[in-house]
């Protein structure tokens, strides 16, 4: 048996991926801004509800296929958009992409991936959604735009949450950036991880590739989210959404949403999607848990849109609670790319299985024998 069959849960392939990778890099992957609180408690925002098992159903053959914007999923998860990938296993994203399509659920690919929007399409024939990250010039934003469109992605995800890069202290200590710039502590990092380094050497030095050339060659030293963070539009309003909803053609997401009322307005002016996230706890240290906010969404969007839930998921058993709590679908970010930490696509689909396999069994257990329809009942914050 192989140490990717031996990993029975996503808490395992952490585990695989911290002892596999370098301090630095694994913190990058793992950590949040400042504190972590709310990191922390978007897991915990999950585990304070419990589910109320129904039985006496017939549950022999639970069905996990869910539809989406006229598409039926074979299950009720999509990839989120994470940048730089690449640092934890050359090709990362294209190897998550890979084990999202062989699953039948979307992958969305980030503006700040080291896989281009064109690279991507050609590599990966399943379901792709671009995310927009707001940068300063409308021209590289509109350019963005137009490549996703041209290349099929089915749907744009435009990130809010993002005015400036969030505070994430682990990354600043470690002096995390891209393209890699090799420090003593990166050097011994590397001999002490010889196979991960051995890795990354073979493939070479990455780049943002979707925007190659246009953040500066003067940054080439900060740190990932201070560089990002520099070259974001902090001015974007709702006049600005409303010309992107007229812009892309296909279904239009917008992610980063946590208070209802801005929720209410998106719906209303023809956004297709919801997306509740604070960032997996990356952006705002003190925001509200997504799981929390999810109720209160859904409530005001009034069934106008698709609601889309992620930061905090790593168990099968939390998509249900998110259909609960009012979610469509949810996403996972960091627990399909510490799959892909540990053993590249192969790796990132055991994620996927894995959480696949769990949502089964906690709906036989609970009494849902069809998740697209379920009924459930929690108890708990909030209850």
């Amino acid at each position: 048996m192989t140490r990717l069959e031996r990993a029975l849960s996503i808490a395992d392939l952490r585990e695989l991926a911290r002892r596999r990778l370098p301090a630095s890099v694994f913190e990058f992957i793992d950590g949040g801004a400042e504190d972590e609180r709310t990191l922390a408690d978007n897991r915990h925002a999950l585990s304070r509800h419990r589910i109320v098992p129904r039985v006496l159903v017939d549950v022999a053959n639970p069905q996990l296929a869910t539809p989406i914007f006229g598409h039926t999923w074979a299950a009720p998860f999509v990839v989120s958009p994470m940048g730089s990938c690449v640092l934890g296993w050359p090709e990362a994203d294209i190897a998550i992409a890979r084990a999202a399509t062989a699953h039948g659920i979307a992958y969305t690919l980030s503006t700040m991936s080291t896989t281009s929007i064109e690279r991507m399409a050609n590599a990966v024939q399943g379901r792709l959604w671009f995310q927009l990250y707001v940068l300063k010039d409308p021209s590289v934003n509109d350019k963005l735009v137009a490549r996703a469109q041209a290349a099929g992605y089915e749907a744009l995800v435009v990130t809010v949450d993002l005015p400036v890069g969030g505070k994430r202290e682990r990354d600043l200590r470690n002096g995390i950036s891209i393209p890699l710039r090799f420090k003593g502590k990166h050097l011994w990092e590397g001999i002490t991880h010889p196979v991960w380094a051995w890795q990354m050497l073979r493939a070479g030095l990455p780049e943002f590739e979707n925007v190659r050339g246009l953040m500066g060659e003067e940054g080439a030293g900060l740190t990932i989210a201070a560089r990002v963070g520099q070259s974001l539009n902090a001015s974007y309003q709702w006049s600005d959404l409303a010309r992107l909803r007229d812009q892309w053609k296909g279904k239009l997401l917008v992610k980063g949403v946590q208070h209802p009322a801005d929720a209410a307005r998106m719906a209303e002016m023809g956004i297709d999607g919801i997306w509740v996230s604070n960032h997996g706890g990356r952006q705002l240290d003190g925001a509200i848990a997504a799981a929390d906010a999810v109720p209160a969404i859904r409530a005001a969007i009034q069934g106008r849109a698709t609601l889309i839930m992620d930061s905090g998921v790593r168990r099968g058993v939390d998509a249900l609670t998110a259909k609960a709590l009012g979610a469509d679908a949810v996403g996972i970010g960091r627990a399909a790319l510490l799959g892909a930490c540990v053993g590249g696509e192969k790796g990132a689909h055991r994620a996927i299985e894995i959480l696949i396999d769990e949502l089964r069994r906690a709906m036989q257990l609970s009494g849902v024998n069809d998740f697209s329809t379920a009924q459930v009942e929690l108890v708990g914050a909030g209850h």
